[in-house]
C-alpha cells in the first residue's frame, strides 16, 4: 500500500499476473460447464464415433486452456498520464482508451482463490453501458492496489483545479464506518438472504428432478408426520403448538443462515474516503474492495424495517452511474449496510456538504391519499378471494377480511408520506410499516416529468418524477405523488427554472 502513485506510471506495455490464464480458464470451465458434461454423457454412449467420443470434454477443455493462455500473452495495458491504454487480440487485435476522468468506479475482488495466490481481480467501471471499460483477471495485489491509487489520484486531477490537486493529494484516508461483529449479526437478522437462498435451491431441486417426484416426496412427509402426529395423540391444540414450534424452527434455522451468510458478506466492512474517493471493503472468504468519487453519487436510498426500528438501525444506499447490472453485488451501492440512524444521518451530511441532511421541514401530502394507495391494493384481495371461493366456497371469503388492515395500513402510510425541495436538495419520504426516504442532489437530477392519469385529471391532482443517472430501476423512485395540480406544476416549474440555470454534476 505504500509508494506514490507515479511509481507505476509510466510508457512500457505490462502484461497480466503470470497466474491469470488459469484465473481466465476457471472462469470459462464455469461457463461451459454444461456443454461438456453433455459431451461427457454423450460420449459414453454407443453410436458412431466409438470410444473417440469419449475425448470430446477433454478436447474441449484443452482448447479452453489455449485460449486462456492466448489471452494472458495478447493482453497489454499501459498507464499513460491522462488515459490507461489496453491491447487485447490475436487475430483481431483492438486497442482501447480509458480515461482516467471518465472512470467511476474501481473494483477490486478477491475470491478465496485469488487470495491463496495474492491476485485480485478489477474492474474499471464508468457511467452507462452494462460492461465495465476494463476487466483485468488478473493482477497480482500490489499492482491492482498501485492501479487504484493513479486512477484515484489521476481521476481527482482531471475533475478538480490545480489548487485543489495539491490540497487533494494532501489529504489523509479517514475512516467513515466500521461494522464490527456484532453490527454484521444485526444486518443478518434484518435482512431475508436466508430465505432467497432456501428458495434459489428449491428452485434448483425443482428444475433437476420431475416435478411429480418432488411431490410425491412431499406428499409422502405430510403423510409420514401426520400419522407420527396421530400416535402421539396430541390433539388440535397439541398440532397447533407442534406446527407452531416447527415454523419458528423453520424461522430460526433461517434468521441462523442469513447471519452466516451476512457474516461471509460483511466481515470487516470498512468505509474510508482517501483524496476525495470513497472506498468500502468487506468480505470474510472473498474479499471485495471498491470505490467511487462522492461526486459520482446520483442519488440516496435510506431504509428503515420493522425489524430495523426494534434494532435500532437503519440502512443507507447509493445509486452512481456505473454500468453493470444493477443486482452486480461487486458494485458499489451500500455505504451503511447497518448503522444507527444518527450515523447514517452524519454519513449523509459529510458527503452532502451544499446540502443539508435532513431536511429542516416536510412538507406533507392531503391526508385524504390513503384511498388512492388502498385502491391500488384492492384488486388482489378481490381476485385471490375469488379464486378461493371458487374452490372451497363460502369459507373463501375469509379473505377479504384482509380489507380492513388494508385501508389502516394505507392511512398510516399517507400520513407520513411527505417532500422537501430546498436550494441544493430534494427528498421525498414514504411508508409506514417499512419506512423510507429517497433524496437527491438537485445538480444530479437530469429530467422531471408530471404526470396525470385519468383518475388524476378527474380528482386535479398531478404526480411529479424525478429522474437521475443512475436511478431508473430502483425502487421506490423519486417522485412525489398526489400533489394537487397547481402545487405540483409550481414545483414543476421551480425546480425547471433551477436546473435551467445549473450545470449538470456527473
Amino acid at each position: 500500500m505504500s509508494g506514490t502513485p507515479a511509481t507505476v506510471a509510466g510508457s512500457a506495455d505490462r502484461r497480466l499476473h503470470p497466474w491469470s490464464w488459469l484465473f481466465v480458464l476457471l472462469q470459462q470451465l464455469r461457463q461451459f460447464v454444461v456443454p461438456l458434461l453433455v459431451l461427457l454423457v454423450a460420449g459414453r454412449r454407443s453410436g458412431p464415433g466409438g470410444d473417440y467420443a469419449e475425448w470430446a470434454p477433454l478436447v474441449g477443455v484443452g482448447v479452453l486452456v489455449l485460449v486462456s493462455v492466448l489471452q494472458y500473452f495478447t493482453y497489454r495495458y499501459r498507464i499513460g498520464s491522462d488515459a490507461i491504454t489496453i491491447r487485447s487480440g490475436l487475430l483481431q487485435r483492438s486497442q482501447r482508451e480509458i480515461p482516467f476522468a471518465r472512470i467511476h468506479n474501481v473494483g477490486l475482488h478477491q475470491s478465496l482463490l485469488h487470495r491463496v495466490f495474492n491476485v485480485a481481480e478489477v474492474r474499471l467501471e464508468s457511467a452507462g453501458g452494462q460492461k465495465p471499460e476494463a476487466h483485468m483477471r488478473v493482477l497480482g495485489l500490489d499492482e491492482a492496489l498501485a492501479l487504484e491509487r493513479v486512477v484515484r489520484h489521476r481521476g481527482g486531477e482531471a475533475a478538480a483545479s490545480a489548487a485543489d490537486a495539491q490540497a487533494q493529494a494532501a489529504d489523509t484516508s479517514r475512516t467513515l464506518l466500521v461494522l464490527r461483529t456484532a453490527e454484521v449479526v444485526r444486518l443478518g437478522l434484518v435482512s431475508n438472504r436466508g430465505m432467497i437462498v432456501v428458495a434459489a435451491g428449491f428452485g434448483l431441486l425443482w428444475q433437476l428432478f420431475p416435478e411429480k417426484r418432488l411431490a410425491h416426496y412431499a406428499e409422502d412427509s405430510f403423510h409420514q408426520a401426520a400419522s407420527y402426529a396421530g400416535h402421539l395423540h396430541l390433539g388440535w391444540l397439541g398440532i397447533a403448538g407442534a406446527t407452531m414450534a416447527a415454523i419458528g424452527v423453520f424461522v430460526f434455522l433461517l434468521r441462523l443462515l442469513s447471519v452466516a451468510l451476512a457474516l461471509s458478506q460483511y466481515h470487516g466492512f470498512r468505509l474510508s474516503e482517501t483524496q476525495r474517493r470513497l472506498t468500502v471493503e468487506r468480505g470474510l472468504f472473498a474479499r471485495m474492495r471498491t470505490s467511487v468519487a462522492p461526486r459520482r453519487i446520483q442519488a440516496w436510498f435510506l431504509q428503515e424495517t420493522l425489524l430495523h426500528r426494534w434494532l435500532g438501525r437503519r440502512s443507507l444506499r447509493i445509486d452512481t452511474a456505473t454500468g453493470g447490472r444493477e443486482d452486480d453485488p461487486r458494485k458499489l451501492r451500500e455505504l451503511a449496510p447497518i448503522a444507527t440512524p444518527e450515523a447514517c444521518d452524519a454519513l449523509a451530511a459529510s458527503l452532502l456538504p451544499d446540502a443539508a441532511w435532513p431536511p429542516a421541514q416536510w412538507r406533507p401530502l392531503p391526508r385524504n391519499a390513503w384511498w388512492r394507495l388502498f385502491l391500488g391494493t384492492l384488486p388482489w384481495p378481490l381476485l385471490i378471494a375469488g379464486v378461493v371461493a371458487w374452490k372451497l366456497g363460502p369459507w373463501g371469503l375469509l379473505v377479504l377480511l384482509w380489507l380492513p388492515w388494508a385501508a389502516y395500513a394505507a392511512w398510516r402510510q399517507a400520513g407520513r408520506m411527505g417532500y422537501a425541495v430546498e436550494a441544493h436538495l430534494v427528498a421525498v419520504r414514504g411508508g409506514w410499516w417499512s419506512r423510507w426516504w429517497r433524496f437527491a442532489e438537485i445538480d444530479k437530477l437530469q429530467a422531471l416529468r408530471l404526470q396525470r392519469s385519468p383518475l388524476d385529471r378527474w380528482l386535479g391532482t398531478a404526480s411529479l418524477w424525478m429522474d437521475s443517472a443512475g436511478a431508473g430501476g430502483m425502487s421506490p423512485p423519486l417522485r412525489i405523488r398526489f400533489l394537487p395540480e397547481e402545487e405540483a406544476r409550481a414545483i414543476y416549474a421551480q425546480l425547471g427554472h433551477t436546473l435551467a440555470g445549473r450545470r449538470l454534476r456527473w
